[in-house]
C-alpha cells in the first residue's frame, strides 16, 4: 500500500537512527502528542533504539483516554434510558465508567449500536422516528468535522429525535497546559499529523515563540516518527525553536478550510475537562447556540453528574508524562486490558495498553 511499506524501510530507519545518534550530545525529553504515534513507537521499538539521552514522553493524544469519567457516566445514564438507541464507535464501548461500561448496559438490554460514521446515527434517526438516537461524539479536531456534519444534517432534516453527546478537545491548549505545568519536563513536541490535516498548523507558531520549544508536525509510520524526532533534536541541539512540517504529503499550513467552516458553524469553543489532567480553559468544543437542541447533555438532563476517579489508577500522571505506564503500581495487576481501571489501558491507542500489549513490563529508562 502506498505510503506504508516505503515508510517502514529498515535501511532508511537505520540511517535515521544513526543520524539522530550522531547529533545528540545532551539529554532531551520529547513528547509525541498522539496515541497513534505512541503505538508506532512502542510497537516498533523506536524508544529502545534511540540514544539513551533521548526520552520520549507519551502525551495526552488519545481521545478515548482524555474523555473524562463524568462524560462516560453521562453516556451510560443516557444509554440506560428507555426508548434510546445509543450509537458509538467501538473504542468507547469498553471504557469503564464509575460502575459499568456500555457493553454491560448492552448485556442488560440497552440498545447500543456500534457505527462507523456519525452519519450512520443520523440515518438511524430517520429510520426510527419513534426512538431517540444519540451519538457519542468524542475526539480531537480530527473527528470533529464528521460529527459537525451529522448535527448539521440533522438540523437540515429537521430531526427531533437525534442528539449528540459531545466531548471534543483541542491540541494547542493542551500543549500550553503541559508547558505551564510545574512538573513539566517536555522540551519539544511531535504534533499529530491528522489533526493538522484538518486545522493546519498556523496555531503553533505562537506556542513556539511563547515557550521557546520546537514543534514538528509528523505522521505515524516509523520513518515519519523518526524524521520528526530527528528534526526536533536538530533544533534542540542548535538552540532554535520553529514549527516544521515533516508530513507534507498530508498537511499544509492552512488545513482544510471547508471542514473548518463547518466546525465554526456547529461548534463553539468552551472550557473542557481532560481525564487525569483537569479542566483546561478554551480547550474544547461544544455545540453552538444555533444547534443547542441537539445537545444530549441538556436534552436528557445529565449535566449535574459528577464523578470520582479510582485512587489506584495513575492514568492522569501517565497522560501528563510524569509516569511511564509500567511505573503505575496497578499496571498489569489490578489494571489490565481485560479489567481496565482507566481509559489509557482500555483504549486501543492508550499508552498503558501499548506497554501491556507489546510486553513493556520492565523499566527501560526511557
Amino acid at each position: 500500500m502506498k505510503y506504508q511499506q516505503e515508510f517502514r524501510d529498515p535501511v532508511l530507519a537505520k540511517k535515521l537512527f544513526d543520524e539522530i545518534a550522531s547529533i545528540t550530545t545532551r539529554n532531551w525529553a520529547i513528547m509525541e502528542v498522539c496515541g497513534g504515534q505512541t503505538h508506532s513507537i512502542i510497537r516498533n521499538g523506536i524508544d529502545q533504539l534511540l540514544p539513551d539521552k533521548i526520552e520520549l514522553i507519551h502525551g495526552p493524544g488519545c481521545p478515548v483516554c482524555v474523555t473524562p469519567l463524568e462524560i462516560i457516566d453521562k453516556a451510560l445514564a443516557i444509554a440506560e434510558k428507555p426508548n434510546v438507541i445509543f450509537c458509538s464507535f467501538g473504542d468507547m464501548l469498553r471504557v469503564p465508567g464509575s460502575e459499568k461500561d456500555l457493553f454491560r448496559i448492552k448485556s442488560e438490554g440497552g440498545d447500543i449500536r456500534t457505527v462507523y460514521s456519525p452519519l450512520d446515527a443520523v440515518k438511524l434517526a430517520v429510520e426510527n422516528p419513534e426512538k431517540e438516537v444519540v451519538f457519542f461524539g468524542v475526539g480531537f479536531e480530527t473527528t470533529a468535522p464528521a460529527n459537525a456534519m451529522a448535527v448539521f444534517q440533522a438540523k437540515q432534516l429537521q430531526l427531533k429525535n437525534f442528539a449528540m453527546l459531545v466531548s471534543h478537545v483541542l491540541v494547542p491548549p493542551a500543549i500550553a497546559a503541559i508547558m505551564e505545568s510545574p512538573t513539566n519536563r517536555v522540551q519539544g513536541f511531535l504534533a499529530a499529523g491528522h489533526v493538522c490535516s484538518v486545522m493546519g498548523f498556523s496555531e503553533y507558531p505562537p506556542l513556539v515563540e511563547k515557550y521557546k520549544i520546537p514543534i514538528v508536525v509528523t505522521g505515524f509510520e516509523p520513518l515519519d516518527v523518526l524524521e520528526g524526532i530527528r528534526r526536533v533534536i536538530t533544533q534542540l541541539e542548535n538552540g532554535t525553536h520553529e514549527v516544521e512540517n515533516a508530513y507534507q504529503r498530508v498537511v499544509n499550513l492552512e488545513g482544510n478550510k471547508a471542514a473548518q467552516a463547518m466546525l465554526a458553524d456547529v461548534f463553539e469553543t468552551s472550557d473542557r475537562a481532560w481525564r487525569g489532567i483537569g479542566t483546561i480553559p478554551n480547550s474544547g468544543w461544544s455545540l453552538s447556540e444555533k444547534y443547542r437542541d441537539y445537545d444530549a447533555e441538556y436534552k436528557f438532563q445529565v449535566t449535574d453528574i459528577k464523578t470520582v476517579e479510582s485512587p489506584l489508577c495513575k492514568s492522569g500522571e501517565v497522560l501528563q508524562g510524569n509516569l511511564k505506564p509500567h511505573q503505575c503500581p496497578a499496571f498489569g495487576k489490578e489494571c489490565t486490558p481485560r479489567k481496565p481501571l482507566g481509559a489509557t489501558m482500555v483504549s486501543s491507542e492508550g499508552a498503558c495498553a501499548a506497554y501491556y500489549n507489546y510486553g513493556r513490563f520492565a523499566a527501560t529508562g526511557k
